[in-house]
């Protein structure tokens, strides 16, 4: 083992280990989902299965996923009659997503990992169609831009929709966190905001924009351009206002037409 992964490792354990262990409330998450039995569901950190084993009985398929070895063996005990359940003692952030064919995600995640993991899921090559995982509400208040839009929600949005879909009570967990938690829902555009061609231009677009509180969209148009762009998306003050991520759209496809003349 690389030294590299053994610490990844052991970051899994002393910083997020918290299960959920209430029957009820995980009933009530699934509820919510839309995870049914057509559904291929990869669970990322299956814990002691108290996810696990519902899943099985919602779902054609379940794939989980537990880097802990005495955690994974108890699963193969517990759940060694179910036909349905596929499961790997792997790292989640070096084990391979599905290469192609749709599947969803559920994942009571470890808190230190969270960006890791959201960015393996969507920058995959096949990313799921719909994701539920858990995550401190601070974290997943940037990832869907509030207060204000960021530069990894300007990148997450035009690929996918997201939303906090449940609050979490602390005591819901085992030990109980010191943060705030909440399931974050992600959903796939049927098509994207940005076309795949356009994505990079994207990517260096937001970057240099975002710089200085935003003031960097002064050093990509000229005065006029500017003033007419700013009054065509109605924004303002680019230091105090809420610049929303539809006007960032606008932003972006002013500076593909007009600056780099590229339509």
């Amino acid at each position: 083992m690389s030294k590299k992964t053994k610490k990844r490792q052991e970051n899994y354990f002393c910083i997020s280990q918290n299960f959920l262990t209430s029957y009820e409330t995980i009933k009530r998450l699934l509820r919510i989902t839309s995870i049914n039995s057509n559904d291929h569901i990869i669970e990322i950190g299956a814990g002691k299965g108290h996810i696990t084993g519902l899943l099985i009985k919602a779902c054609r398929k379940v794939t989980a996923v537990e880097i802990d070895k005495n955690l994974y063996e108890r699963l193969l005990k517990k759940y060694e009659d179910a036909k349905n359940l596929n499961l790997y003692q792997k790292d989640f952030l070096v084990w391979r997503l599905p290469c192609s064919k749709e599947y969803k995600v559920f994942g009571n995640i470890p808190f230190c990992h969270t960006t890791a993991i959201l960015r393996k899921l969507t920058e995959s090559e096949n990313p799921p169609v719909e994701a539920w995982l858990t995550m401190e509400k601070g974290a997943a208040k940037r990832f869907i831009g509030k207060p204000r839009e960021t530069y990894r929600s300007l990148m997450l949005k035009p690929l996918f929709d997201l939303k906090i879909a449940y609050y979490f009570h602390r005591e819901d967990f085992h030990p109980k966190p010191g943060v705030d938690v909440v399931l974050v829902h992600l959903k796939k555009k049927t098509k994207p905001d940005i076309e795949p061609s356009k994505w990079c231009r994207y990517d260096r677009f937001i970057s240099n924009a975002l710089q200085n509180e935003s003031l960097g969209l002064r050093r990509m148009f000229t005065n006029k351009q500017l003033k007419r762009v700013f009054n065509d998306t109605q924004i303002y003050d680019i230091r105090k206002d809420e610049i929303l991520y539809v006007q960032w759209l606008c932003l972006f496809r002013y500076y593909c037409e007009y600056v780099l003349r590229i339509k």
